[in-house]
Formats: C-alpha cells, sequence, structure tokens
C-alpha cells in the first residue's frame, strides 16, 4: 500500500520486489502522480524498469539507478528543477 507522507523532505518508500510487469510501472506511475517537489520516490525493484526510464525523461522527472546485492535495483526519482 502507498503511504502518502506530509513532509516534503522524506523519501517516498515504493517497494515493487517480486511483483509481476506491468504492476510496478503502474504502481510508480501512481505514486509520480501524487509526488511533490522536494520529495524523492525510492523505488526497490528486481530488474531494470526501462520503459520507466523514458517516461521520466519525458516528463520532467530526474532519477538516480543503484545496483544492490542479488541484482536489485534503487531508484531515486524527483522533480527536475
Amino acid at each position: 500500500m502507498v503511504k502518502h507522507m506530509k513532509k516534503t523532505d522524506e523519501d517516498l518508500l515504493l517497494d515493487v520486489r517480486g511483483l509481476e510487469p506491468p504492476e510496478p510501472l503502474e504502481r510508480v506511475l501512481d505514486m509520480l502522480a501524487v509526488l511533490v517537489p522536494g520529495q524523492r520516490i525510492r523505488m526497490l525493484i528486481d530488474r531494470q524498469p526501462h520503459p520507466l526510464y523514458g517516461i521520466l525523461d519525458k516528463n520532467n522527472f530526474r532519477y538516480q539507478v543503484d545496483t544492490l546485492a542479488d541484482y536489485r535495483y534503487e531508484i531515486l526519482i524527483w522533480h527536475k528543477d
């Protein structure tokens, strides 16, 4: 379940590990719709979501991808300034 935080300085955690496509993409798109400037989404996923990167680029978002242990990924997403 997505928790909406009131403070804009806290990351929103989105753990979609183990979910089959297209559910991870659908969940992050829902969360992007409520993301306010100053917040970031910290997405945990077990595969590279390549279609997401194009969507982020086209919709004024920045992101950073870090590879974690066991070929899992952490993606930080935030609004461009």
